[in-house]
């Protein structure tokens, strides 16, 4: 018999009774019935129950065994009385009877809980996360992560996708986060990089000549967290193909990843069409580039209906250049408890407030339209305002004015709260959307400049003669693939010929001679035959997350950092040595 276990936690059946087997894992609970002691043994596959009496031989050792220990035992298969099978699990209509065990690590007092649902402090979680691990929510999801990133492997190389494996330290690259440097030891007071992407190597994959590129990347930005956010490293499927337009990557993405979804979406309708949406379009609608199809709330401007109107703050806000008024319709919401909350969070959100109308039933086939912005604009320009959000008796809207940037973000939040307080958000669903028509470039709202607000290195729609007029009116060949209010894809018809990408860098402020010296490799592969090509980057966190049902990054990565990118388990990031510092030839500066 083999030296730990012949069958492992889920193995046993009515089949292997009589048989005499052997078993390793955890403790995962110890009960004590009037002088029997039984035992869920746990490891990675399942759960068997084993149990002791006086009549074992080793009763006395296992009255000593804890939660969590590790164990080997082994004994007799029994087959439960049928009142007390469990249907539950694999090894339900079975038991084994212990006869020998060895204790292959006890475990000191417990930190948290395996067993169990209690909640535990973040803090608690992440610094054993070794234990944490064993829990049996956090463990599925895990293995619901190594499945799903292998059926993304498979249905690429279907396709006809090699894969490659590219650098992990390289040259810093402007991927709209801060770079991770590294100091080199040989070439004192010189830094690699950690990737942000592998954006220029997957570019010069395809100048190589290599048709279709995926990668199941590693990479590396340090920024702010969030809980959909990783603040050090991700994952993500990314993937380059040759001689391709968008719809092209659209055609190849969108079987990749319904499959997926169907496959592991626990039975979550997947949504077959999915609309293309301009940037422009999805800002208004939703105020999100990254909307939540789920929810039918979209947004509509209505500021004709207060121009000149009674109520003068937006009647006068619509004076200045550049203003606007939205309205959010808010079907079912027509209550003023309900209106009045959410006013209170508009202002929680630091906006003055929301105004509002509420359509009710005065008498029997009469409608009323209430609220403080009903009386001052009158009957006819509320009507005219019913009647465009298409909203009836019961009903409500709600009002936000301004230059669309101070308030679009908190409209978007408010019509996503709007919509689950009113049931109006489908929760068995995914709806996909691509994000498509984004601008190349944006202002600097206090000096102006102009920089670019999404990849650098897009195709601009209509080419050179497309970067002739207002930077801030270019649109590039850039597109998201939204999924429940999340951003799940991000990607690009890459700009391949040199002297478009010269003059796209210098409409941001980059001359040709930095572009030579920043992105040389990829300026030099320019200029000897470049195909035009395109791809996208998916990230794998995040849909997990969502095939989870998880709120929080962290619960669909191994081994996360805290808020604060912090490792407590490893204790990184960690001080170096000074002989460390010597030998790279920094100093590092006192805190003031």
């Amino acid at each position: 018999m083999h030296a730990f276990r012949s069958h492992t936690c889920a193995d046993l059946n009515a089949s292997h009774v009589g048989q005499t087997v052997r078993l390793a894992g955890w403790v995962h609970r110890v009960r004590d019935h009037g002088g029997v002691l039984f035992i869920d043994l746990r490891d990675h596959y399942g759960m068997t129950q084993v149990l002791a009496d006086p009549d074992s031989p080793v009763f006395s050792e296992i009255e000593a065994v804890r939660s969590e220990w590790c164990i080997r035992i082994d004994g007799n298969v029994k087959a439960r009385d049928p009142e007390l099978v469990n249907p539950k699990i694999p090894t339900g209509e079975i038991e084994v009877f212990i006869r020998d065990m060895e204790v292959l690590g006890a475990a000191d007092e417990l930190p948290l809980m395996v067993f169990g649902d209690q909640e535990y402090p973040e803090e608690t979680r992440l610094r054993y996360r070794f234990l944490d691990l064993r829990r049996e929510a956090l463990h599925d999801n895990i293995m619901l992560r190594s499945k799903v990133v292998a059926d993304l492997r498979q249905r690429m190389w279907d396709q006809g996708f090699t894969e490659f494996q590219t650098p992990v330290i390289t040259a810093s690259s402007p991927e709209g986060a801060r770079d991770f440097l590294v100091p080199s030891r040989l070439h004192p007071g010189r830094f690699y990089a950690l990737p942000q992407a592998p954006q220029q190597f997957k570019q010069l994959i395809m100048v190589s000549g290599f048709d279709k590129y995926f990668q199941i990347a590693p990479c590396f930005r340090d920024e702010d967290p969030r809980a959909d956010r990783s603040p050090t490293d991700f994952y993500q499927l990314d993937m380059e193909m040759s001689f391709v337009t968008q719809d092209d990557v659209f055609a190849t993405m969108e079987p990749v990843l319904r499959g997926a979804f169907e496959a592991f979406g626990k039975g979550r309708r997947v949504d077959a069409e999915w609309p293309r949406i301009a940037y422009r379009d999805a800002m208004l609608w939703y105020g999100t580039d990254k909307p939540d199809l789920r929810n039918p709330i979209k947004m509509q401007i209505v500021s004709d209906h207060f121009r000149g109107s009674n109520f003068a703050i937006f009647a006068k806000l619509l004076e200045q250049e550049g203003t606007e008024i939205r309205a959010i319709p808010a079907p079912k919401g027509g209550s003023r408890k309900f209106c009045d909350r959410m006013n209170a969070y508009a202002q929680k959100e630091g906006l003055p407030g929301m105004g509002y109308i509420f359509w009710r039933e005065v008498d029997q086939g009469v409608m009323d339209a209430a609220g403080p912005l009903a009386k001052n604009i009158g009957p006819e320009r509320t009507e005219a305002i019913r009647q465009q959000l298409g909203l009836g008796v019961g009903d409500a809207a709600f009002f936000l004015g301004g230059k669309p940037a101070s308030f679009e973000a908190v409209a978007g939040r408010a019509r996503t709260v709007i919509g689950e307080e009113l049931g109006l958000t489908e929760q068995d669903r995914f709806a996909f959307a691509w994000i498509v028509d984004f601008p190349m470039y944006e202002a600097d709202p206090e000096s102006g400049a102009v920089d670019f607000s999404h990849n650098p290195f897009s195709m601009p729609q209509g080419g050179l003669e497309g970067l002739a007029g207002d930077p801030l009116d270019v649109l590039g060949f850039q597109y998201d693939l939204a999924c429940n209010g999340y951003e799940l894809v991000s990607g690009a018809i890459r700009n391949h010929k040199l002297e478009i990408m010269f003059k796209a860098f210098e409409l941001a402020g980059y001359g040709q001679d930095e572009v030579e010296k920043r992105f040389g490799g990829l300026a030099s592969a320019f200029r000897y035959g470049a195909p035009p090509h395109g791809g996208c980057a998916l990230g794998i966190d995040r849909m997990v997350m969502l095939l989870a049902d998880e709120a929080n990054i962290r619960e669909v990565i191994m081994f996360p950092m805290n808020q604060r990118a912090e490792d407590l388990m490893m204790g990184a990031p960690s001080e170096p040595t000074a002989d460390q510092l010597m030998e790279l030839g920094l100093r590092v500066l006192p805190k003031e």
